[in-house]
């Protein structure tokens, strides 16, 4: 059998990977794809059918007995959608959603996006697919988002605002060689380093317009959110290639300026949050999956850990005005068991809750931070969650977690004082109950002897760090 469907990207937690200004639309699950010819074209059996502004996407079932690809139908080889007829025989079977594909010449869906056939060309046909609907899930809803999806033809829209800026670009350029000192409307054209700084503030002022007027009332801020999302990713890729570019004329505060302000461009929005309305009766599990995809990069910046109140925030404010409960952000991080996605939820002695990477290692953090303990000055004084904070590279109340877990590890010995925790390295381990009042002349007991030596303290002062 030939392979009829197009492939679809996923990402490591099973979400599908969206094309530029791609937005989910409805989601179906346990569905089935059916080409009318079964003898040539392969059948796709109890998958995730997810509909989206720009292809129908199929994503195999996690407990499918054969491995299978996620596969995809751009909605511009969609010919014909048949109208749902309701019988008496349609009472008694799965629903079912039939449309029309065209096919190119070598057997395959016609994509646009990859050139492959041609939708009018001799070679192409059309084959009538079915969808057979075998889970719980609103047929006639999906049905008229795939009627109101098909006929915006999302596609064609992105596909002339990139081809439309290109051929802007370069009808300016060749305006700007040949045009003179005269612009089309008669003015004179600023030239040099005047005309680029022009230009930069015309844009800025541009923006700065669209910011006030998506900031009128709510509904100019709903209808205005994708704008602003696709304008903070032009602005971030902009600093991207300009970093790149001009990395050795920068110096470290510019550097500094232009991460955070990478930083706070990359936490605008999520493009197409995963909502109830979208997603149905499968919300908390795609939900789950999405945030699994999106505190990948926070959880690389905070060195592999997270608490899970940080993660909250971050991952609302991405979502904009789609915000999600702290139930439902907890019921999704709970689901991550039954996945297989790279991050997990875990839960401190001391009651709090953190998202790591299951590659996160605890005896790779207690190595780093016996080595901190065992220095001179810190065999003396001991250390504070906030020193152990700036060695581990994360927040202090995560270092002091670290450090609780530590010491129920045997490993490190806690001192409360008014000034707060402080950590000594354990060497109860080192003393022989046989003999308790031998010194020995080796080991980290020996090396704490010298440290505190070097200090003016007495032997009762030294003793009652241990007190």
């Amino acid at each position: 059998m030939s392979n009829f469907f197009s492939k679809a990207e996923v990402t490591s937690s099973g979400r599908p990977v969206l094309l530029h200004n791609e937005v989910e639309c409805h989601l179906l699950s346990a569905v089935d794809l059916e080409p009318e010819d079964h003898r040539h074209f392969s059948l796709l059996k109890s998958g995730l059918l997810i509909l989206t502004t720009h292809r129908l996407i199929w994503l195999p079932s996690s407990s499918a007995s054969t491995p299978t690809s996620a596969s995809a139908i751009p909605l511009a080889a969609i010919s014909h959608i048949f109208s749902s007829k309701k019988s008496l025989k349609s009472v008694f079977h799965s629903p079912r959603i039939r449309f029309q594909v065209l096919v190119s010449s070598d057997g395959r869906v016609f994509d646009p996006s990859s050139g492959s056939g041609s939708s009018s060309g001799s070679g192409s046909r059309s084959v009538v697919v079915t969808a057979v609907i075998r889970g719980k899930g609103d047929c006639d809803g999906f049905l008229v988002k795939f009627w109101d999806s098909w006929r915006a033809r999302a596609w064609e829209t992105t596909k002339i605002s990139s081809s439309g800026s290109g051929s802007a670009s370069g009808s300016g350029a060749a305006t700007g060689i040949g045009g003179g000192l005269y612009s089309s409307d008669g003015s004179v054209r600023m030239v040099g380093v005047a005309g680029i700084l022009r230009k930069e503030q015309e844009m800025w002022e541009s923006t700065d317009k669209s910011l006030q007027d998506a900031f009128q009332d709510l509904n100019a801020l709903m209808s205005k959110a994708k704008e602003m999302v696709m304008l903070a990713e032009k602005m971030r890729q902009k600093l991207l290639s300009g970093t790149s570019s001009q990395t050795s004329g920068t110096n470290d505060e510019d550097m500094g300026s232009k991460e955070e302000m990478q930083d706070w461009l990359l936490s605008v929005g999520i493009i197409s949050p995963v909502t109830k309305e979208s997603a149905g009766a499968l919300y908390h599990q795609q939900l789950s999956r999405q945030l699994a995809d999106f505190v990948r990069i926070p959880l690389e910046r905070a060195g592999g850990m997270i608490n899970l109140i940080d993660a909250y925030c971050l991952f609302n404010r991405a979502r904009g005005t789609e915000l999600i409960s702290p139930d439902d952000m907890l019921q999704a991080c709970s689901l991550w068991e039954k996945f297989d996605v790279p991050v997990m939820l875990r839960k401190f002695d001391s009651g709090v809750m953190v998202i790591q990477n299951k590659s996160h290692s605890d005896e790779e953090v207690f190595a780093r931070i016996k080595s901190l303990v065992t220095k001179p000055e810190a065999l003396r004084t001991g250390i504070s969650p906030t020193d152990a904070a700036m060695t581990l590279g994360i927040a202090p109340a995560m270092a002091k977690e670290h450090l609780l877990t530590a010491e129920s590890k045997g490993l490190l010995c806690r001192d409360i004082s008014p000034d707060g925790f402080r950590f000594y390295i354990n060497l109860f381990p080192e003393i022989d109950p046989c003999n308790m009042y031998f010194v020995k002349d080796y080991g980290i007991c020996s090396t704490w002897i010298k440290a505190v030596s070097t200090t003016g303290l007495g032997i009762g002062e030294r003793s009652s760090t241990f007190r």
